[in-house]
């Protein structure tokens, strides 16, 4: 991960996908959703399609669903995708998979839910933790994943540019802890991102993935729309 800020985006099919990459190159992970295959078979063809045409792919749960978080592991581990989306109590145990394949260069991130409060935060990410809605610090989780080796904060959901001041604080305990890599992502558009993603780096983060999905989806066509994407890496930080 070279570039400073990197947009995660879905495509429709291959050929869609094949687009959005031309014009972006390395500043785009198309996301692979587990939870729209009907079994991991299904999920491990589409991921492995996707990287015999040198498509960068970025495996997830689908709407952040915690249920999916062990075919997101299984399916990582038979197809070794670039980026992988991983509910926090699971995040360990799929860089832990990777780690076994020698998959040193996939980015493993772990999903940290917002409370409303800056510097406090959910860690209860996976499908029975979800349950107890018990605040931590911001450090604290920083902590625990910089221990367990995984590489990024996923923030959801962050309500657009709602929550930038938990935003900050998250990112700056992350940074602190050594997780230089920042995902933030919910409510993200072509008109917000900027402020979002400049948030991001001024509180340290070296590397910003922000996640941007339906806004960039036209509604007829089912596609990601290539001008969107043009839009995007247009922009500029400082």
């Amino acid at each position: 991960m070279n570039e400073k800020v990197i947009f995660n985006v879905l495509a429709k099919d291959v050929e869609n996908a094949k687009e959005l990459v031309q014009v972006a190159g390395d500043r785009v992970l198309i996301g692979v959703m587990v939870k729209h295959f009907p079994s991991a078979k299904e999920a491990i063809e589409q991921v492995a399609l996707y990287k015999n045409n040198d498509i960068p792919v970025s495996v997830g749960l689908g709407a952040g669903d915690p249920a999916m978080w062990k075919m997101v592991a299984d399916v990582s581990a038979k197809t070794v995708p670039d980026h992988i989306n991983q509910v926090f109590p699971a995040a360990g145990y799929t860089r832990g998979r990777m780690s076994e394949l020698k998959a040193s260069t996939t980015l493993v991130n772990a999903l940290i839910e917002p409370t409303g409060t800056a510097g406090e935060v959910y860690i209860s990410t996976g499908p029975r933790s979800a349950d107890f809605k018990e605040k931590v610090s911001c450090e604290l989780a920083a902590a625990m994943l910089a221990e367990i080796g995984v590489d990024s904060v996923k923030f959801y959901p962050i309500d657009g540019e709602k929550r930038l001041d938990e935003v900050a604080a998250m990112v700056k305990a992350a940074v602190n802890a050594g997780l230089t890599i920042f995902e933030p992502t919910g409510g993200i558009d072509v008109d917000n991102v900027e402020r979002i993603v400049q948030v991001c780096l001024d509180n340290g983060a070296e590397t910003v993935i922000p996640h941007l999905y339906t806004s960039l989806i036209d509604q007829k066509t089912g596609k990601t729309e290539v001008e969107k994407i043009k839009q995007l890496i247009s922009l500029e930080w400082n």
